[in-house]
């Protein structure tokens, strides 16, 4: 009879397993995992150098809004320096000005004083001449008189009431003018002094 067939126990022969295939394969992994290592190191240089590049960026533009914020405020310090120095001289020169106006008053009025033995009619003509200096002066300084005539109605903007006495005239109404006001520029310099109707009584 032929021998039976059986399987052959490699150990109990005397031979090993032959491990070679499963060592090869068990030896290809790491080389693929210290690829995978090599890539998350590059992605974190890489990312390292985008957040460097936005920082140089971001301070950059913080130097930048810094030297715009110092240039407009020195710009806004000027425009306030000019405008003091606009608002002093408009000052200065508004009063040079109505005193060069005056100054022909004055030498009139002296010189009135200056003459001797004048009669009535050449001292009226002076005194008139004069004042119409005094209005020339005026009007080239913007200034006006308040004179409201009798029946105007009152305006506590431009008059000061002295006295509210009864009248025939409505209530509210300017009785009698007492003393003239003035404005220069559409501001009062000295409001109309006034007597005002109380109405009927």
């Amino acid at each position: 009879m032929s021998a039976s067939k059986e399987p052959v126990d490699q150990r109990q022969e005397g031979h090993e397993p032959d491990t070679t295939e499963k060592l090869e394969t068990n030896e290809s992994k790491p080389a693929s995992y210290d690829a995978d290592e090599s890539d998350v190191d590059g992605i974190g240089e890489a990312s390292d150098e985008n957040l460097a590049s936005l920082l140089v960026e971001a301070q950059e533009k913080v130097g930048q809004y810094h030297e715009e914020l110092l240039r407009a405020k020195a710009e806004v310090e000027n425009i306030r320096r000019r405008a003091q120095d606009d608002v002093a001289k408009a000052r200065k020169f508004g009063t040079e000005s109505f005193a060069e106006s005056l100054i022909p008053v004055k030498d009139s009025l002296e010189a009135a004083l200056g003459l001797k033995d004048q009669t009535a009619q050449a001292w009226q003509e002076g005194v008139e001449a004069t004042l119409r200096q005094i209005n020339s002066a005026f009007e080239r300084n913007l200034m006006k008189e308040i004179a409201p005539a009798q029946g105007d109605k009152f305006d506590p903007h431009l008059h000061q009431a002295i006295s509210s006495l009864p009248s025939a005239q409505p209530e509210g109404e300017v009785i009698q003018l007492l003393q003239k006001g003035y404005t220069i520029a559409d501001r009062v310099l000295r409001p109309a002094l006034v007597t005002v109707s109380a109405g009927q009584s």
